[in-house]
């Protein structure tokens, strides 16, 4: 047994020696790649995200499931970014487990763990827009690698980005929910478009994202000043948008606070709260099954958003089966909601609230919307159509309806931005407006009769006020039956009504025989070519203009009495003041009575438009004889031909 020992010893020798060759050669050569790891770790990920990418350290734990810890791993910013000490994020240890075996047998990489411990990124854009977070990637970097798990411990992102006046942390991090893979959740504090922000996401496994057989669920919460908003359900496809399968609800004081996160400008409107399905088709943002409120009005439909082009386009099919008009005021101008007092005081009728020009080159809109009943006891309208498209910042409204009874108020017009202010073509047709239902609306006044006409504005300014102050086009009225005292209140609206009536001597109640209106309109000055009212008392007829610069009224009213009676209607009279607080006072001339035959002959050049309106009814040949009986006072006049007027239509 002793002669075998050195022979043993010689063995062990033998092959000890190699052993020992080998764990040398592999620990130089672990110690070689540990070495020069580092820079070539820093090559490859500078290239892949074509940002500079320093490593502090690199450690190789070697085994069949080999486990590299990198320290200290920073990305830069662009170069010239302001702010020599910030980097774009920071990661103080990313620990990745590798598969040896696998990639030594199958050639396929296989990373079944990664795990980033406390990063900290710092991403920015500038006001012109200038960004950090943009990362050139390079074409095929990651394919045919396989990831299992990833997991992020106290992440925090701080985000400022100042054209989105925004200043926001985000902590991030995945829980380990039981018997599942981590998921992510993110909470977020700070100012978003100057306004508070504060939101919390729940979501699925971040490497999730890419895959298609298992929906990705999201559970989104957020308040950003006054709006709320919660998006929940699942997504198919998160990486392609599709398949999705979410509910999103969102309220808060005004829509137009609603821009910054949807980037679409929408009108002031009163509080609203509004829910409906979110998915998204051919790249397209789609929102279905719309229901909720805005103010009292309720709202359904869908809506339909194209980010993907210059200007984002906004598709809108809406509609409502009650509505509020005062709760539609913000989309023409004008404050929604109930009129305060100081607002019921200002001295115009027209909304003077400045159009927000620059709102409409943010997006190309294109609504439709039905109203199918307006609101109101004292509302004498009954539905209301809207189309209208906004492209290239022109506005083409192609109507605006409103129901009256059988008839219409009809509305087109073409909107151009002119620096800050809004060049408007507008036209009105009237289409036999049922007067009962006009003067219903006062509850006070009865009466009939079917008023048509037309009306056209050219106008250029900031608001609608402003427009009509300057602008230029005609009024077009006609109307045969009806009642004098409630026409003249309900189409005022004001003292103007009862003051006239009052100060004429007629009766509450006078049958109109045959109404005609003819007023041109020439910078902002509304000027009489035709007024005259035939009533079973009287006629009245009318010249002068109403400023529509400041709403002062200059009117001389002649009556004549068609049964003679000793004082029963005064001299000619002046109008003046506003609409609002109208003066009237009895003519310098002398108060004594005059004929009808003398107020025919003052108005009868302007009667020329009589052969151009339709008047709504048929049974209008009262309104022939008044033409008849004013031809018979001048014989031999010709009328001049109208100018600038059109017919005056009835729907067909």
């Amino acid at each position: 047994m002793t002669a075998n020992l050195p022979r043993r010893r010689r063995w062990l020798l033998g092959l000890g020696l190699p052993l020992l060759l080998i764990v040398a050669i592999i620990g130089g050569g672990w110690f070689w790649i540990s070495h020069h790891l580092v820079p070539l770790a820093e090559a490859r990920a500078s290239a892949a995200i074509g940002r500079p990418v320093s490593i502090g350290d690199i450690h190789i734990s070697p085994g069949r499931i080999s486990t590299i810890t990198a320290d200290n791993v920073v990305i830069d910013n662009p170069k010239d970014w302001p702010g020599d000490s910030a980097k774009l994020a920071v990661i103080p240890r990313l620990v990745v487990t590798f598969d040896l075996w696998r990639y030594i047998s199958h050639r396929q990489i296989d990373i079944p763990d990664i795990d980033i411990q406390q990063p900290r990124l710092l991403i920015g854009e500038l006001p012109n827009h200038a960004a950090n977070y943009h990362l050139t990637l390079a074409s095929g970097s990651g394919s045919g690698t396989r990831i299992g798990e990833l997991r992020i411990e106290g992440g925090r992102i701080h985000a400022v980005l100042d054209p989105l006046r925004a200043n926001f942390e985000v902590a991030v991090q995945t829980q380990e929910p039981q018997g599942g893979t981590p998921a992510l959740l993110a909470e977020a504090r700070g100012t978003y478009a100057g306004q508070p922000i504060q939101g919390r996401l729940e979501g699925g496994a971040i490497l999730g994202l890419r895959d298609t057989t298992t929906p990705w669920p999201i559970d989104l919460s957020l308040v950003n000043g006054r709006t709320q908003a919660r998006l929940h359900g699942t997504i198919a496809d998160p990486m392609a948008l599709a398949g999705a399968r979410l509910q999103l609800t969102f309220a808060g004081a005004s829509l137009d606070q609603l821009r910054p996160l949807i980037g679409i400008a929408l009108p002031v409107t009163p509080p609203y709260r509004l829910a409906g399905a979110l998915d998204f088709v051919e790249h397209k943002i789609r929102l279905s099954d719309i229901v909720g409120q805005v103010g009292t009005s309720d709202l359904e439909g869908s809506l339909a958003i194209d980010p993907g082009t210059e200007r984002p386009v906004l598709v809108a099919n809406l509609a409502s089966r009650s509505v509020n008009l005062a709760d539609l005021g913000g989309f023409v101008g004008a404050k929604p909601g109930p009129e305060t007092p100081k607002e019921a005081a200002a001295p115009g009728l027209l909304p003077n609230t400045a159009i927000n020009v620059p709102q409409f080159h943010y997006a190309d809109v294109h609504l439709r919307y039905r109203g199918e009943r307006i609101q109101g006891r004292s509302m004498p309208l009954d539905d209301l159509v809207v189309a209208l498209d906004t492209v290239n910042g022109q506005v083409s409204v192609h109507p605006v309806s409103f129901g009256v009874g059988q008839g219409r108020i009809s509305v087109k017009a073409q909107l151009d931005p002119m620096g800050r202010e809004v060049r408007a073509n507008a036209e009105v047709d009237f289409q036999s407006l049922d007067m009962s239902r006009l003067m219903g609306a006062t509850h006070t006044f009865g009466g009939a009769g079917a008023l048509s006409g037309s009306a056209r504005l050219l106008g250029t300014g900031d608001s609608l006020a402003a427009i009509a102050a300057n602008g230029d086009g005609e009024l077009l009225l006609g109307m045969a039956g009806g009642n004098l005292s409630a026409l003249l209140v309900d189409l005022s609206g004001l003292e103007f009504g009862n003051a006239v009536l009052s100060a004429l001597g007629l009766p509450t109640r006078a049958d109109i025989e045959c109404l005609i209106a003819d007023f041109a309109l020439q910078r902002g000055v509304l000027r009489t070519r035709a007024l005259i009212v035939d009533t079973s008392q009287a006629i009245v007829g009318a010249t002068g203009s109403i400023d529509m610069r400041n709403d002062a009224i200059d009117l001389q009213l002649r009556t004549a009495p068609k049964h003679f009676s000793i004082g029963s209607l005064p001299g000619p009279l002046n109008i003046s003041g506003t609409l609002k607080h109208p003066r009237i006072l009895p003519s310098a001339q002398t108060v004594a009575r005059v004929g009808i035959a003398g107020v025919l002959a003052a108005i009868l050049p302007p009667l020329a438009v009589l052969p151009t309106i339709q008047f709504g009814v048929t049974d209008h040949h009262r309104c022939d004889a008044l033409l008849l009986q004013a031809r018979q006072v001048a014989p031999g006049t010709k009328p001049p031909a109208p100018t600038g007027s059109r017919p005056l239509r009835t729907s067909p």
